[in-house]
């Protein structure tokens, strides 16, 4: 099967394994699936044989039905084996959301960068019943519609602990440029930004095989979003910076396994269409800021549709991430608008 977008991108399998089930990609290395309560609807998880037991390449969200699934699967496809490690690609929920529990309930180890352990236990400790005075500040920058903003000050909000069993104290790290034995392969570490910072990718000397988390997917582009943590990031260029950085590392012949969708193979042109959607994205806006525009005006030129619903949050923090990226490249200005909005145009 190939992508539309490419005759160069091929997906060996056609579909995913069904629920408490994996496939075997390679020796030793099973494929499965976790659910996700969104329109993402799936994470997908890696085990390796490590021989005495298995190395599991993240996790999904904690929830009763996440526990069951990976029984199911413990006691199935890997063979009431141990788990005797984790390791987590980047601190998102769908990625590390039952890392602790593998930890407390099955004495795995934790293996990550430490950026991704300090957020995602930092996070789960961060627990609000409302949004922060900064959170409503930045979504009032934003251009947040006033009907949205309204309801959303009201409720309770995503909190990282409603989806992330607790973490325990204690990790191990892993860095740039080092190599991990992991499923009888040995696995070059290599690490990008922009989607989530210092996120793991594997490379293995021994065959073809790549694990990208969500640095490196199919058919679809990872979120790069702006929160209030760090109003004025740039991950845009990061993205662009760890797409030109891994590029080289490339081959046709590399089966890529994906966070999400299907494995593939054609990671160079996949690379540089990760790189070409964002570039081509930032043109189209900057020819709609010929008028000053907020950044929920921005959609539209960003996305291609217009966006509601669930998906108002991610573009939300996607569209001030491409703004921010243009303006330091000195293409825009922004000015306060009286209601707090920034308004954006091109210079």
């Amino acid at each position: 099967m190939m992508d539309g977008a490419g005759h160069l991108i091929r997906y060996p399998w056609a579909e995913g394994p069904k629920e408490g089930a994996a496939i075997e990609v390679a020796e030793g290395v099973l494929w499965l699936r976790l659910p996700l309560p969104m329109q993402l609807d799936h994470v997908n998880v890696f085990a390796l044989d490590d021989g005495d037991g298995w190395t599991v390449i993240d996790t999904g969200f904690d929830s009763r039905r996440g526990r069951a699934i990976w029984q199911e699967c413990l006691d199935g496809p890997l063979a009431g084996r141990p788990v005797n490690r984790v390791l987590v690609t980047h601190h998102h929920p769908d990625h590390v959301g039952l890392a602790g529990w593998f930890q407390a309930e099955h004495g795995a180890e934790l293996v990550t960068t430490r950026t991704a352990w300090l957020f995602a236990r930092m996070l789960t400790l961060d627990e609000q019943e409302r949004p922060t005075a900064e959170t409503l500040a930045f979504w009032r920058g934003a251009g947040m519609a006033p009907e949205i903003l309204d309801q959303r000050a009201n409720e309770r909000p995503f909190n990282f602990a409603d989806v992330v069993a607790p973490m325990p104290l204690g990790f191990t790290r892993v860095r740039a440029g080092e190599v991990l034995r992991i499923g009888g392969r040995d696995w070059d570490v290599r690490l990008g930004d922009g989607h989530a910072p210092d996120h793991i990718t594997l490379w293995s000397r021994d065959d073809n095989l790549v694990i990208g988390g969500d640095q490196l997917l199919p058919s679809i582009s990872p979120n790069l979003g702006v929160y209030a943590t760090e109003p004025d990031a740039d991950p845009v260029a990061e993205w662009l910076d760890s797409c030109a950085r891994l590029a080289p590392h490339a081959r046709d012949d590399q089966l890529v396994l994906p966070g999400h969708k299907l494995p593939f193979t054609g990671l160079p042109a996949r690379l540089h269409q990760l790189a070409e959607n964002h570039h081509s994205a930032l043109e189209r806006l900057l020819e709609h800021l010929k008028a000053p525009h907020t950044a929920c005006e921005c959609f539209v030129p960003l996305f291609k549709r217009e966006i509601g619903g669930s998906q108002y949050g991610h573009a939300l923090v996607e569209a001030v991430a491409h703004l921010n990226h243009l303006h330091r490249a000195g293409k825009i200005t922004r000015r306060r608008r009286e209601d707090g909005a920034w308004l954006w145009g091109a210079r």
